[in-house]
This record gives C-alpha cells, structure tokens and sequence, in this order.
C-alpha cells in the first residue's frame, strides 16, 4: 500500500508536482503475497488524520496521521494557508482488529468469504472513533477507543507472594514472621507491631502513570438482510442511519437498531429471467438527508428522495448517456456499467466510472454528463481479448479532491490517473504508485461537455495526497 502526495506548490500550468511520501506492508525480496493480506477495501475519515483499510483476511488496520508543524497545530491549520511546505504527510501504525470470520450458511449450503468489501467512517463521539465495515453478507458497526491502564506500585507485598485468591502463601512469609502471627496481637517490634505477614508498616499504593491502548469493540451487528452480495455501504449526513445495497435491493438500517431494516429499493423482478440490470453502487448525499443516488449495470444513475415514499419505486431524476442509433457494439452493455459513483463534497456533482471513462454529471441538468474523462480508450481495440480473458467485467473506483478540482481513478500495470475538472482545465496525469512515480501526460485529452465553472464545492488547498493500494 502507498501514499503518493504533493508537497510542493503548482508547477507552472496549474499541473500538480506528484513526489513520493510513504509506503506501509512493504514486502521483503523473495517474500510471497498471502491471498489474506491483499488489501480489498481503504477509506479515509473526513479530516484526513485517520486511514482504515481492509483486507481478504477480514481485519481492519488503522492509521494516524502524525505529521505537525512547528507550533503544535496540526498540519492541516497549513495546508488552509496560502503557501506550501517541504514536508510529507505521515501516518503511523495505530492497531488492527478482526472485523469478520469465515461462515458458512447451511441453509443455503454457501461458504461467506471473510474478506471486507467496504469500510466506511461515522461521526466521532467523546473521542471514540467508530466505523462500519461489511463482507458479502454482514455489517459491522465499530467503536475504536483508547483505554487508560493504570499503572500502580509502592504495594505492601510482593505481586509475586500473592496466591489466587489474593491472600499471602504461608510458604512466602519468614519463620520468624509465622510464629508471631499466631498470636498477632501479642507481635510487637521495635517500631511497633507486627502486622499478620510480618508486615512492620502499611504504605499507600501509588498510581505512578498511565499507558493508553487502543480498543476496538462490535456495538452492533447488521445481518440475515441480504440475499445477494453486498456491494456497497453509505452512512447518512443524519448520524443515526446508513444504507447496505447488493445486486437487486438497498436497505436502510438505523445505527442503533440491528434487527430490523427497510428495503428501500427493490428493483427484483417477479420473474427473474425478466432481469435487466442490476445495482452496482449507492451512496447518500453529503448533506441532505433524504437524499440518496445509486447506479446501475447499464449505464444509468438515479437519484432519489426517501420524502416522496417509504418504497422508493420511482426516482426523481435519471442520469444516462444516449447512444448515437447504430453506434451500438456487442461490448456497449458491458463497458458502460457503472462500478463506482462518488458524490463530490458540496453534493451538486456525482462522479461515476465505467470500463472505458470517468464521468462528472451535476444533479441540476440530467441530459448528460458535464464532463468526460477518457482513462481506457487505448483498450478500446482490445476489447474481444479482455472479453476473453474476462477482464472486461474488472471494477474501477473513483474519487474527487476535497476542493473538488481534481478527479481520479485507478487502471491496470499499478496506474492511476488524475484529471482537472475545474474550468477551461486540461490536466490529465498519470502516475505508476511505485516510489519513484513518473509524471506523463495521456495522449488522448479529456474531452468536455460542459464545464463546471467555478461552482465546484470546497476551499482550494496547496496540497492534495492520494493512497494507492497493491497487493502487499
């Protein structure tokens, strides 16, 4: 797993200078990749000082990000600033936990992968941290808390003489000592009386310091809801409820309340050879509450809002692109399933990606995206060969800056690409998430609809880091 950033201010054409920042789970020469320690799933927190990321084994490990300037304010009180700073972003090793379990459901005699598909953050509460994490089938809802151990000395007896039941062993205690307390109360000394263990005084025990440890606990467990694989979970802007979608229904689920849920959405045929499509990715507004949007495997997203009914049959609007008559392929169904849609920070704008493209569309014009960001256009003649070895159906993530001026996705040989989507920009980069990534420009510039102008959400920022995941 890597973290590329940058650290430097814009080169000149407003192209960001991508330099190399950290690297965690690095391999030794010789050393096999273990199918259970390939990274499935990584999420940041909304300040970007907290990194989880799940694995095919079923555990979650948490980072922190440690970097400070020079008066102790966190780093981010700079990158508010105008002005940039030669120092990477670091992050360090917190702790980890087994969030899932290999099952079996012997109802339907199906094997339950442990491996964690999504990870998603929650509001923090009195300095807990809590996240939701889910496999194919179950949801978990965590609570990460640093615990206070007390560390304690100036006892009166050794821990070491103590036996099970907290009393002193006779065995422990001097000849001399056994003798005078059988009669304790005739014991004396020169200093006074000798306490039963021959102890001569009492001392106060000590609380000396305190060592914190990281606890990670389950609160709930949200289960037996899904027939199909889950593929995606959303929690809301509310703070009490999320979301868990697989192929054909997305349920709503209350944060405190792991018995039941609602089905949302059900798009379910009676008759499932009539199945045209199903979902691939949901995700709730960043700010409005009823609001939500899912895509589907032909190409559409909807929006809609859990205000007009409790089912939500209908959407309020229908995002698609419509092919040109005859320009219509045996691969147009496959490569233009959607696989990832992100909502940008400010929620005008929803990013979607496809095999062949990212997309930007703003949720107040549904007659076709705003943008077009060409990332597998290359592959278009090779597309018969990837039908055949079946890499046509690989799933690409997507992602949008804070500040909303930048996109990015990843693509294969441990490639990312990130494009300008503010106006009249034309950067498109690409980097190899290797420690020595190397700059180029796509030879095939994105190609705009209609620009978003200076609408995008968000405060722009000097800085801006992407972590990149492999399998070590």
């Amino acid at each position: 797993m890597e973290v590329d950033g940058d650290v430097e201010m814009k080169t000149e054409g407003g192209l960001l200078d991508w330099k190399f920042s950290q690297v965690f789970g690095e391999r030794a020469d010789g050393e096999e990749v273990q199918e259970v320690d390939i990274i499935s799933a990584i999420e940041f927190d909304k300040t970007g000082d907290h990194l989880a990321t799940g694995d095919r084994g079923g555990r979650v490990v948490l980072f922190e990000r440690t970097d400070r300037i020079n008066d102790g304010a966190h780093r981010r009180v700079l990158e508010g600033m105008d002005c940039s700073s030669s120092r990477h972003p670091e992050f360090r090793y917190r702790t980890e936990f087994q969030s899932h379990e290999p099952e079996f459901d012997y109802l339907k005699s199906l094997e339950i992968e442990e491996k964690i598909n999504k990870i998603r953050w929650c509001h923090t509460s009195n300095g807990a941290m809590f996240l939701l994490s889910t496999n194919d089938k179950t949801v978990k809802f965590w609570k990460v808390q640093e615990k206070k151990i007390k560390k304690i000395c100036n006892f009166n007896v050794d821990a070491q003489n103590f036996t099970s039941n907290g009393f002193i062993s006779s065995s422990n205690v001097p000849t001399s000592s056994k003798a005078c307390c059988a009669n304790p109360v005739s014991c004396k000394s020169n200093n006074g009386p000798i306490l039963p263990g021959g102890i001569t005084s009492l001392r106060l025990p000590m609380v000396t310091s305190y060592e914190t440890s990281l606890l990670a606990r389950c609160r709930r467990t949200y289960a037996h809801a899904h027939d199909y694989h889950i593929n995606s979970i959303s929690n809301n802007s509310d703070g009490e409820t999320f979301i868990s979608a697989d192929d054909l229904r997305i349920n709503l689920w209350n944060l405190e309340i792991s018995s039941q849920s609602f089905n949302i959405v059900d798009v379910k045929p009676p008759n499932m050879e009539d199945l045209t499509e199903v979902i691939t990715s949901a995700e709730f507004h960043p700010s409005h509450c009823n609001m939500l949007a899912y895509s589907s495997s032909k190409g559409s997203i909807r929006l809609l809002d859990l205000r007009q009914s409790a089912l939500c049959d209908t959407h309020s609007k229908l995002f698609e692109v419509h092919e040109a008559p005859g320009s219509k392929s045996y691969f147009t169904d496959i490569i233009s399933s959607i696989s990832d849609i992100k909502f940008a920070k400010g929620g005008r704008y929803i990013l979607s990606r496809d095999y062949m493209t990212l997309k930007l569309w703003d949720i107040n014009m549904d007659s076709g995206p705003v943008a077009t960001f060409q990332v597998h256009e290359h592959l278009r003649p090779k597309l018969c060969d990837l039908y055949e070895n079946d890499a046509i159906f690989d799933k690409f993530e997507c992602c949008l800056s804070g500040d909303g001026q930048r996109v990015a996705t990843g693509s294969y040989s441990n490639i990312f690409r990130v494009f300008g989507c503010s106006e009249g920009s034309s950067e498109a980069t690409t980097l190899e998430a290797t420690k020595n990534p190397t700059r180029r420009q796509i030879q095939t510039p994105p190609r705009y609809l209609r620009s978003p102008g200076n609408n995008s959400p968000g405060v722009s920022k000097p800085g801006m880091y992407i972590i990149s995941t492999g399998n070590y």
